[in-house]
């Protein structure tokens, strides 16, 4: 048994160099692998599964390669690519997760989330993320052109960067209370999300009993990505 964990990539067309690692990873170290969970912010802007982009489609060809060889790929919507669908699922062969997830590790009972969810501290954000997580806004944004959905994309980029270069540093990190109530309302004590681009481990206690909370990093960094073998999960750069 063997499966690794990743999030925010953020593949961009001008950030090539992050697409063939990732495409190195696909092709190398997660062929070894039982699963490979995405959980969110794959790529930097996704408009929708109708989206030409071609940096996007040699992507999305090589996590379906990975998916034929019988490797199982699931995929977790963050705030970058809300627009994944079911489009998407069928093109890659990947398995389009809730956001919490509870699936079953080794025998452990682990919860999978991008991570946004718990940045509650953050109130203008999380007005703005149950804006586009509704599906009758979801189902909006589809509707229009894709130059329009391109043009609202760059524009919630430009007002993310001003946000993040002024908001306190514990504004943007997950809040302590909502990484409880998870824990308890799950019933689990091993978390795995990104998001925070802040990779660490974190222990703790939840109901008088251990808990472990493993955040991923982003690939613009140093791509710490989360693999959990007989051995147990370890956090660790990406090998390839």
């Amino acid at each position: 048994m063997s499966a690794w964990f990743a999030s925010d990539l953020h593949l961009d067309p001008n950030t090539p160099e992050i697409a063939r690692r990732f495409i190195r990873f696909l092709s190398g170290p997660a062929r070894e692998a039982r699963a490979l969970y995405l959980l969110g912010d794959l790529f930097e802007a996704w408009v929708g599964d109708d989206d030409p982009e071609p940096a996007h489609r040699g992507v999305m060809a090589a996590i379906a390669a990975l998916a034929d060889t019988g490797t199982l790929v699931c995929v977790m919507r963050g705030n970058r690519d809300f627009l994944i669908g079911e489009r998407f699922c069928a093109e890659t062969g990947a398995l389009l997760l809730e956001d919490p997830a509870i699936v079953a590790v080794g025998g452990t009972r682990v919860i999978l989330t991008h991570g946004d969810g718990l940045c509650i501290d953050d109130r203008a954000y999380q007005r703005l993320r149950a804006l586009v997580r509704d599906p009758v806004a979801r189902a909006g944004f589809r509707r229009l052109s894709l130059d329009q959905r391109r043009r609202l994309a760059g524009e919630a980029r430009a007002g993310s960067r001003a946000h993040l270069a002024t908001a306190p540093e514990y504004i943007t990190d997950v809040n302590a209370a909502a990484v409880e109530a998870l824990f308890r309302s799950a019933g689990a004590s091993v978390m795995v999300h990104g998001h925070t681009h802040r990779p660490a481990v974190h222990e703790s206690a939840v109901a008088g009993e251990p808990a472990r909370r493993y955040v991923l990093g982003d690939w613009h960094a140093t791509a710490s990505v989360l693999h959990w073998d007989a051995g147990g999960p370890r956090l660790l750069p990406c090998p390839a």
